[in-house]
């Protein structure tokens, strides 16, 4: 267990002897620079600037400085890099205010401030608790959503064990604070901190967390199992230690090749093991317990004659899970033994096939035995999986920010991790808005939402919501939905639930209001794609419905998609233009297929004629190049081909960029018209709308009228089809001044 404190060395007056700190630091990881990390004490020292000097004296939670040296004395002892100790020094300087985090970047670089402002992030965490009553071996659903928010949040391992840190100085910390304190913390760090660091196969992080949080939240049960042990649990692994030297010592003399590891059960994992089975103290035979690996199955048994060779097994106190497997897969032999001193030992003996089985397999060890339940979302185990492999392969190579980046997947959340104003934490599919948030609250709330804050500033309801903000629902009185958030051309909602309590609440109105409803919309949509008028009769008919009034009141009450029957209107009135016509649904691109035209993509030319290189005959995934030859169209080589690369340097104008990929999705041009009340940066805005959405410009004419004060567009673009199209003129619509934006009727 890291005891950091206690180890901090001090002048007669106080006062930390840095050097002498500096000193040990540096023994812990040699390869940390002494003059950057000194650096960044004399910076934190320096900030704190107490008004007393008595107050540099140790006082719980009073210093910065010494709560950041104590971070980084933990970081250290986990050999973290360089950047992350001068982070820790610094970070809690920066949350309380005595430091800015530009300041800190302007001095110690980017890297340093983006994890000080990663582990501010997680910080939020702290206020949203909801201390339970009791401690219990499972989890809430309010608690999971804190840890899945929390894993997703953590973008860099190093932030993550920065927090981690942070929270063991503060669990010691609270040692001599009041009752409420010390509750507060423990249970903080039980349900979110102790569960990370297991996940993270950081043991003696997790084990002190575990036993620090189960000292304060069942004091009485803590003393009692303290009690029992007679014996501080570093004698326990002293005393691991010499019982590994001996084993390893038989093992090799007899010619068995063996890794033995061992460990002292800590408080809190005795407790839980006597809740979860019902025993007693004196039944608890791995209070200490060694693990030895080995080749072969046949040595397993070797092994297993020398341990009790070398002490007395107890009596009914051996399973053999090799010959008979447990349910889930794990195999293994168990034994408990009398070994010196006359201390119980508990020797579990295994191959390293049955050991990497158990560890990551069906069973799980990780998982399974966990204070947490299994994560529901596939990203939560992903991302646990990916921290885990940076923080093994860095115990080996060491720059654990440079494994970061070249281990990093595409890993994607999906879910977002919402706060409600009172702190709890809701999850929502990616892309959730928040009107999304108001109808998984209360189908009220949503029906009377009005507008949202996000951390306590406005945001549109069709804002995308991120992990780790804070949702304000503004609400009226006699609020009711809009018809406009179904429409998934303005992106207002984005759930299954939300959509449904919002056409729920519009088959509640009267069919009439619906039949009005849905014509106004219908009549607005045709009008602005420029379709010509329809017999609404045979347009219902078309989406089978009896009549127009019945495929009105549908719409109004949103049964029916608005874009399910333009789609209808574009084949009644314009069948015979076929594919002149813009298409409802944009054509899907097809996948790679040797042999066909458009396996390869010409940048800013589209299709010409190509050909592979003889002389690197590249393959699809191969990065590649194009040159343009004299009567033969492209010639495509591998981007490292040393014909094309000399090529390059004599005709750098005839090399061209290209690309394996689908065939383009086929395109239409399209004439649409803009009219907005004239204002400064409209044309900004407008072009950002069409940036956003992927348009290309093929012309553009726009003009002011002074009389009127208005602007009118006259824009070309290219659209894959009519849903784009729709989507493109409800977003530029929203726009502030914008008086119409459609479709011109001449395209």
């Amino acid at each position: 267990m890291v005891q950091v404190r206690a180890n901090q060395p001090v002048n007669t007056d106080g006062s930390i002897n840095l050097d002498a700190w500096l000193d040990h630091v540096c023994s812990l990881d040699p390869v940390l620079d002494r003059a950057a990390l000194k650096d960044a004490c004399d910076f934190a020292r320096d900030a704190e600037q107490p008004e007393n000097p008595a107050q540099n004296l140790w006082v719980e939670g009073a210093s910065s400085f010494r709560t950041g040296l104590e971070i980084a004395e933990i970081l250290a002892d986990l050999k973290l890099d360089q950047d992350s100790l001068v982070a820790a020094v610094v970070y809690r300087g920066v949350r309380e205010g005595k430091i800015p985090l530009a300041v800190v970047q302007q001095r110690f670089g980017a890297v340093v401030a983006k994890l000080v402002e990663g582990v501010l992030r997680m910080a939020a965490i702290s206020a949203s608790l909801i201390p339970r009553q009791s401690l219990v071996l499972g989890t809430q659903a309010q608690v999971e959503n804190l840890r899945k928010m929390l894993v997703a949040m953590v973008d860099d391992v190093r932030v993550a064990l920065i927090k981690l840190a942070e929270r063991t100085c503060a669990i010691r910390a609270v040692k001599n604070a009041d009752d409420e304190k010390r509750h507060r913390v423990a249970r903080e760090v039980f349900d979110i901190y102790a569960p990370l660091a297991h996940r993270l196969g950081i043991g003696h992080i997790k084990w002190e967390l575990e036993d620090l949080s189960f000292r304060y939240l069942e004091p009485e049960q803590y003393k009692q199992i303290a009690t029992l042990l007679h014996e501080r649990r570093l004698d326990r692994e002293q005393y691991i230690a010499t019982v590994m030297q001996q084993l390893r010592d038989e093992l090799t003399a007899t010619g068995v090749k063996a890794d033995i590891s061992g460990r002292a059960k800590h408080i809190y994992s005795i407790w839980r093991k006597m809740q979860r089975k019902g025993l007693e103290f004196s039944q608890i035979y791995d209070v200490r317990a060694v693990r030895v690996l080995v080749p072969e199955v046949r040595d397993c048994y070797t092994a297993l004659g020398i341990v009790h060779t070398l002490w007395r097994h107890i009596p009914k106190e051996f399973d053999d899970y090799i010959a008979n497997p447990k349910e889930n897969g794990y195999r293994s032999l168990h034994t408990a033994v009398i070994g010196p001193d006359g201390k119980v030992l508990e020797v579990q003996i295994r191959t390293h096939a049955m050991h990497e089985e158990a560890e990551l397999g069906v069973c799980a060890h990780w998982r399974y035995k966990g204070t947490d339940v299994k994560a529901s979302s596939n990203h939560y185990e992903e991302k646990i999986s990916w921290l885990r492999q940076v923080l093994e392969w860095h115990e080996e190579l060491g720059d654990i920010g440079g494994l970061a980046d070249q281990l990093r997947v595409d890993i994607e959340p999906d879910r977002v991790y919402i706060f409600t104003p009172d702190g709890h934490a809701i999850d929502l599919p990616k892309g959730a808005t928040p009107l999304d948030f108001a109808y998984r609250v209360h189908t009220e709330i949503g029906h009377n939402c009005r507008g949202a804050k996000i951390n306590g500033r406005i945001v549109p309801l069709n804002y995308s919501l991120q992990t780790g903000e804070q949702v304000e629902i503004i609400t009226g009185k006699h609020g009711a939905p809009s018809r406009d958030w179904l429409n998934p051309n303005l992106g207002y909602i984005t759930t299954s639930r939300a959509r449904a309590k919002i056409v729920h609440w519009f088959k509640l109105q009267a069919r009439d209001q619906n039949v009005a409803a849905g014509k106004a919309m219908l009549e607005r949509e045709l009008v602005r794609l420029a379709l010509p008028p329809v017999d609404f009769e045979r347009l219902a008919e078309k989406c089978n419905l009896r009549t127009a009034e019945d495929m009105h009141a549908a719409l109004g009450a949103g049964d029916l998609r608005l874009a399910q029957v333009v789609n209808a209107a574009q084949q009644l009135v314009e069948p015979e233009r076929g594919n002149e016509q813009l298409e409802l649904i944009p054509r899907k691109a097809t996948g790679y297929k040797p042999g066909k035209r458009g396996d390869i993509q010409i940048q800013g030319v589209g299709n010409l004629m190509t050909q592979m290189a003889g002389c690197c005959q590249p393959l699809p995934g191969d990065a590649i190049v194009g040159y343009i030859t004299q009567g033969r169209g492209v010639s495509i080589h591998r981007q490292d081909c040393g014909s094309v690369l000399q090529l390059a340097a004599r005709e750098p104008e005839r090399i061209i960029q290209v690309n394996w990929g689908p065939v383009p999705v086929q395109t239409y041009p399209v004439d649409i018209v803009i009219r907005a009340f004239d204002r400064s940066g409209l044309l900004r805005d407008v072009s950002q709308v069409l940036l956003n959405e992927r348009i290309n410009v093929l012309a553009v004419n726009t003009r002011s009228n002074k009389d009127d004060n208005t602007a009118s567009m006259l824009l070309t673009i290219e659209i894959p089809g009519l849903d784009a199209l729709g989507r493109l003129l409800a977003r530029i619509a929203q726009l502030p001044n914008i008086i119409e934006a459609r479709r011109n009727r001449a395209s």
